[in-house]
């Protein structure tokens, strides 16, 4: 367990502040590309703070690809994609030993990796693919979350109200992530709705999960002038995920699908020419086997094999059906291990093969000789490390 899992069982004294957190390095070798990178993935700090036995406090400061300010030279931050973002800040009021009440900037419960996306918690040294494009890792909105589990049955739930996305930040091709409010400064004129139930049974964990919210968060006369609805849930989008793990004996698998429907992709697309699909799925299965099972020491030697498909443009309507992008419609093959001397530390690696749909040269606006052919197959190699305490 680390600091922050001990802080969320209430195994932490009143007036005690703890640190915990978390972070990840990689190497990555594009083969098709001929491009290789090494990043500082992510550090993330963690502070919490119990108040007493009823309430404490959850937060974590982010910072990717380690540099973040600028100060005018590229010489030290050529790609300018480095970030620094509260991960969470939140307060927690547990009302009993089996129900709690979240409030501030949290994760809600989306998925698997959502909540659980520290890189001892996952195989492979990226998260999975569908988990960063379809579901948006990591999300964080502000809002208020009720969680609680039954007496009599292994049932788990959750539901919260949080801010709703901005359809204005939506871009083709990267889902919905780009509408995430983040805490800053999100627009909140239209909001969301996300709840989750979790089954415990014998060596298994079934979960659905389902988010509901408006993405136009401008005034009325604004997004009337812009022919989009506001409100609430005004112009829609609406996300549905299930999803199965098991464990046992060294042995895991799990499975995930997950579709997106944004029925008034078209109006946003007339709004501000954005290229949108109405229609998203993703899925993926995986199987992992702990090779150092039988031994049964702290160390572990995990092997896996994953397999993904996603189409961020499964379905388009009205204007934009010449927009159609098969690009979009990928499946990526991952199958690596990772050696875990102790629980907190992990040495990772994978190769990962993808492979895409063609190109639409409607969409192509340089195209051959001038710009290199696109390649429908690809392969990269990962190298990774990982922590947690």
């Amino acid at each position: 367990m680390t600091n922050e899992d001990s802080l969320n069982a209430g195994g932490v004294q009143k007036n005690k502040t703890v640190i915990s957190g978390y972070g990840s390095a990689l190497y990555q070798k594009n083969f098709t590309l001929h491009q290789a990178t090494a990043a500082l993935d992510r550090a993330v700090l963690f502070v919490g703070h119990q108040f007493n036995a009823k309430i404490a406090f959850f937060s974590e400061l982010e910072v990717e690809n380690a540099v973040v300010a600028n100060d005018g030279s590229d010489e030290f931050r050529p790609n300018g994609k480095g970030n620094v973002a509260m991960e969470q800040a939140y307060l927690r009021f547990n009302l009993n030993p089996k129900q709690y009440i979240v409030a501030g900037l949290f994760t809600p419960r989306i998925g698997i990796v959502n909540e659980n996306h520290l890189p001892v918690n996952f195989n492979g040294v990226e998260r999975p693919i569908v988990e960063q494009e379809i579901i948006p890792t990591t999300w964080r909105e502000v809002g208020v979350g009720f969680y609680g589990s039954l007496n009599r049955l292994p049932l788990n739930y959750s539901i919260a109200v949080v801010n709703g996305l901005n359809s204005a930040n939506f871009e083709h091709g990267g889902g919905i992530g780009g509408g995430i409010g983040q805490g800053s400064v999100a627009l909140a004129n239209n909001l969301a709705v996300t709840g989750s139930l979790q089954y415990l049974v014998n060596n298994f964990k079934f979960q659905v999960s389902g988010y509901a919210g408006g993405t136009v968060g401008l005034s009325p006369h604004s997004a009337d002038s812009l022919g989009l609805n506001s409100g609430a849930f005004g112009t829609p989008v609406y996300l549905g995920e299930a999803d199965v793990q098991y464990s046992n004996n060294g042995f895991s698998a799990k499975a995930l699908g997950t579709y997106i429907s944004y029925p008034d992709a078209d109006k946003v697309y007339q709004a501000y020419g954005k290229n949108l699909a109405t229609g998203m799925y993703g899925a993926y299965a995986e199987l992992a086997y702990d090779l150092l099972y039988k031994r049964r020491k702290e160390d572990q030697l995990i092997v896996f094999a994953r397999g993904e498909m996603l189409n961020l443009n499964s379905s388009v309507a009205g204007i934009q059906k010449g927009l159609e992008d098969p690009t979009l419609k990928q499946t990526h093959i991952v199958a690596g291990l990772g050696y875990l001397p102790i629980p907190n530390v992990v040495i990772k690696a994978d190769v990962r093969l993808v492979h895409t749909g063609p190109q639409n040269s409607a969409l192509v606006i340089n195209p051959p000789p001038n710009a290199l052919p696109y390649k429908q197959n690809n392969s990269i190699l990962n190298i990774g490390i990982g922590y947690s305490f």
